[in-house]
């Protein structure tokens, strides 16, 4: 590709609108049998001109930044040229799924670091962004123009072109500079190993936040006229084989993906085989691809060879896979090991990466930056025109970056051999999981704060076995537990567990519980992370492996083989979603015991509609029967006729001999966001969760305060005929559970602890506040489907409709993906609302009345007011209620995040501290009581 007249990326698709009017873009609306739309070169030009306008009318000017959040990539693409085609930077950025407050931590540091951009979203994303003052939003739609823009004419190459974040889970990413002449170089010199032309065309699946998409996905292509076809990642990630299908259905030629996908492709490959479900007109023709980029991670040799051995047949090229090295720093792919796989690295676990494109230069170096000769291991560095200039708006990360004489310091360890690199670990230590970066030192100040971990006695670090398709995370710990407690070393073990899977969305691969001399340590006591990963993979901590593994079998209950079908499929199921060895699940395995959470229940669900054609299986369903055996008794066994007899009582863990905990819903009625905070009780105490009447069909609301009382009683009496109990409730709940106390007591039984989270007893005025609007937008925004700032303007702007226009109107706000995870629709969502507002009417003429000896209150922000106010004005009116002094401890979050990913593990291990000193207290209170007697 010839780029020397060309001085800016908006000369690549200016020359491609122009001269190439045949080629373009095709849209896939989903896998290979769904439909797509074709987008000329051309009209993405004019699409993009016609937004450009709209972005002027906005009032930016040249160099100014606009964040892309767009899921779509017609969306995206149309979004990008029209910021390119205006002068603008674009920057793309993704919503992390399932965590508003790391969503709402990522954009106030994005916000801040970009100059306050401007944010371009779809409509439906726009109604849920976090609440940030001074943020400027645009839907797309609302930019479109009827007339094309002119493009800015003033853009020289060594402007900012793109800016691309660094992942960073604390939220402090950094933004990498990619200039118009770093990408130009960039895009000249891949193609001198792509060796792409109009006749090619091109599949990405990756989001346009990772450079490889918008570069090797989109500009490379792009300047090469190549036709490009672009599908969403979930319809590739949820269905791994509609990867090769689509390769097959549009006659692609050159895409790119990371090894974890080859091997879940294999994998897919193999059930599919097992089960038998290939289909006569499912052939796959895979002879026009002349290769797949592999990078993000290290290419496996077994893993790629046995990729390449098994659709061979399929017309795959047996040189197709290409492993590569590339960073955003370095404009993606810049070191490619072009049909040399398997052939030159035979007997190797991973491959080699190749050789650098044509005017990029590496080296490998010592501690002093010294060039190493070939065949020594050291530092990575690179220079040439398509290396980033820096970081913007941190020049301290930029000097860091480059050596005194302006080599980009990779942090990766690698060895040059023949010309060829090979990488062999990193000098910053990180773990690499599905191609996404995750920092150690990060990891590990968050597990440190773990009741049961000893502080800086934690070690984060990547293992590999022979085969893996992936990086997997190891985490080490001192356990701080009594010597012989079991149990309380399995509580520590299934804290950091949830912990891993709630803050960053995977599993550890082994958790280690080891002695403070396991930990070797530097001088200045950094722990040698390097060191106990080869001590690892030498069998060193085998024993400990053992342990953990021979501790959870025993805690679990042991293992009964599952029997039957159904069964087998959900044995295997459950293994595939926690990571476990397929036999290590038996027949009374619990999903959550196993180490499920909330965010486990939606991939639960659709392996479950797919392996056994049970479509609809709801998320209670799993709640009420998370083990094996009962889920298969649920799905196998006929539908009853009626409604099921109504137990407010859901098991949420069952193990431990310690009192039960009885935890009462809050106003919304449902239980779930008790889920993650259970596992925490894994071995220490059961932990049961009371549920509203009227969620299934034919129930009815409660018609009285004292009737939900009543029934719960009842319910928690059936479980544990006898005290001590211990009961608490979060928000409407707390009153709730301070009525069922006095009742219990009542009727002769002990009740040691009654909790209350972050309400007063006197939820009359509240609950007067509530009307059925603010009820379904507070239900909305405590599921996470709206934000703050929604749930404070939408009631004025609902207000006054019909209630089923009002519940239409809100349900078109919400994210597609959290719908789906809380298996809600329009009418699912209204029933809810119904039921939530019946729930309010109850509150409404609620006054409490009598006494117990004492509350634990846990206090966290409110949604109105200062933190002290409502403990000083409103909680401590508990006192009026108790006989004995009460309790009031503080925890961290909001009133409707407290038991959120970002605070749960904190929550629990303060719970835990107070159920465990209010029980012992009332044991000693009775013990002197006797005495004294």
């Amino acid at each position: 590709m010839n780029t020397t007249h060309r001085r800016t990326i908006a000369d690549l698709l200016l020359h491609a609108a122009r001269q190439h009017a045949d080629s373009g873009v095709r849209h896939c609306h989903g896998g290979a049998a769904a439909g797509h739309e074709d987008q000329s070169y051309a009209e993405l030009r004019d699409d993009a001109l016609r937004v450009l306008g709209g972005l002027r009318r906005r009032g930016l000017r040249p160099q100014d930044k606009v964040v892309l959040l767009l899921e779509r990539p017609r969306d995206f693409l149309t979004a990008f040229w029209a910021a390119v085609l205006g002068g603008f930077v674009p920057c793309p950025m993704v919503a992390p799924a399932g965590d508003p407050e790391r969503w709402a931590a990522q954009l106030r540091h994005a916000h801040t670091l970009l100059d306050g951009p401007l944010l371009v979203t779809d409509p439906g994303r726009e109604a849920t962004l976090p609440a940030l003052d001074g943020l400027s939003v645009s839907a797309l739609r609302d930019l479109w123009g009827a007339e094309p823009a002119e493009p800015y004419t003033g853009a020289a190459p060594e402007d900012t072109a793109v800016l691309v974040l660094t992942s960073g889970s604390t939220g402090n990413a950094k933004a990498v500079v990619l200039t118009h002449a770093n990408l130009l170089a960039s895009m000249a010199a891949k193609n001198g190993h792509h060796g792409l032309t109009p006749a090619d065309t091109s599949l990405n699946w990756v989001s346009f936040d990772h450079v490889a998409a918008l570069l090797e996905g989109h500009l490379l292509p792009l300047s090469t006229a190549s036709r490009q076809v672009h599908v969403e990642p979930r319809v590739v990630l949820d269905r791994p084989l509609e990867f090769l299908r689509l390769i097959s259905r549009h006659g692609v030629t050159m895409t790119f993906t990371p090894n974890f996908l080859l091997g879940a492709i294999l994998a897919a490959a193999g059930r599919e085989r097992a089960a038998d479900t290939a289909a006569e007109d499912d052939r796959l023709d895979l002879s026009r691809l002349r290769h797949i980029i592999s990078g993000g991670e290290a290419v496996v040799c077994a893993t790629g060879e046995a990729f390449l051995d098994r659709f061979a047949a399929d017309g795959l090229a047996r040189d197709a896979l290409w492993p590569a090295f590339g960073m955003t720093e370095t404009c993606a792919g810049s070191v490619y090991s072009a049909g040399a796989f398997p052939g030159a690295d035979r007997g190797q676990e991973f491959a080699s990466l190749g050789t650098p494109v044509e005017r990029l230069r590496i080296r490998v170096v010592d501690d002093e930056d010294q060039p190493l000769p070939e065949g020594e291991v050291g530092e990575l560095q690179l220079t040439g025109p398509m290396i980033t200039p820096g970081y913007h708006n941190d020049p301290g990360a930029t000097a860091d970056a480059f050596t005194a004489d302006g080599w980009f310091r990779s942090g990766d360890l690698g060895r040059i051999d023949g010309g060829r690199l090979t990488l062999v670990g990193r000098s910053k230590d990180s773990v690499i999981v599905n191609g996404v970066n995750y920092f150690s030192h990060e990891m590990e100040t968050v597990l440190e704060q773990l009741p049961g971990v000893a502080g800086s006695y934690v070690a984060v670090f990547p293992t590999r076995t022979s085969g893996d398709d992936t990086e997997r995370l190891v985490v080490a710990f001192h356990p701080e537990v009594p010597d012989g407690d079991e149990a309380a070393l399995h509580q520590a073990l299934a804290a950091i567990r949830s912990t891993v899977v709630l803050h960053w969305g995977f599993r550890p691969s082994l958790i280690l519980p080891l002695h403070r001399e396991a930990f070797p340590k530097t001088s200045l006591g950094k722990t040698q992370r390097a060191l106990m990963r080869r001590r690892l993979e030498a069998g060193g901590y085998d024993r400990a492996v053992r342990a953990v593994r021979e501790l959870a079998t025993r805690m679990l209950g042991g293992h009964t083989p599952p029997a039957g079908p159904t069964e087998r499929t959900l044995a295997g199921i459950y293994a595939e979603i926690l990571g476990l060895e397929p036999e290590a699940v038996g027949a009374e395995a619990n999903f959550f015991d196993l180490g499920g959470t909330s965010l486990d229940i939606l991939r639960l669900r659709s392996r479950v509609a797919q392996c056994l054609d049970a479509p609809g299986l709801e998320v209670i369903t799993v709640l009420r029967a998370p083990t094996v055996r009962a889920l298969a008794r649920r799905l196998d066994g006929p539908r009853a006729s009626g409604a099921p007899a109504y137990d407010p009582v859901v098991p949420m863990q069952t193990g431990g001999a310690k009192t039960p905990l009885f935890c009462v819903h809050p106003g919304v009625g449902e239980v779930l966001v008790f889920v993650n905070l259970a596992q925490y009780f894994v071995g220490d105490r059961p932990f049961y969760a009371l549920r509203a009447r009227g969620f299934e069909d034919g129930e009815k609301p409660f018609a009285t305060f004292e009737q939900m009382v009543d029934s719960y009683v009842e319910a928690i009496r059936a479980r544990q005929p006898h005290g001590p109990y211990a009961v608490a409730g979060y928000s409407f709940g707390g009153a709730v559970a301070f009525e069922i106390a006095k009742e219990l007591r009542a009727r002769g039984e002990r009740v040691d602890f009654v909790g209350s989270f972050n309400l007063p007893p006197h939820i009359k005025y509240r609950m007067e506040q509530l009307d059925f609007t603010e009820t379904a937008v507070n239900l909305a925004f405590f599921l996470a489907l709206v934000d703050r700032g929604q749930a404070r303007e939408l009631p004025g702007r609902l207000r006054g409709l019909p209630a089923e226009e009002q519940i239409d109107r809100l349900v078109r706000l919400f994210p597609a993906d959290r719908l789906a995870e809380l298996d809600l629709d329009a009418e699912r969502f209204g029933n809810w609302a119904a039921l939530a507002d019946a729930l309010t009417d109850l509150g409404r003429d609620y006054r409490p009345t009598g006494t117990v000896p004492s509350m634990s209150v846990f206090y966290a922000t409110p949604l109105h007011g200062t933190k002290e106010d409502w403990l000083a004005r409103e909680l401590r009116r508990w006192d009026e209620h108790t006989t004995g002094p009460n309790r009031y401890i503080e925890v961290p979050g909001e009133h409707y995040t407290l038991m959120g990913p970002r605070h749960v593990a904190a929550f629990q291990a303060i719970l835990r501290d107070e159920l465990d000193r209010a029980m012992a207290d009332a044991d000693a209170a009775r013990r002197d009581a006797h005495r004294t007697h």
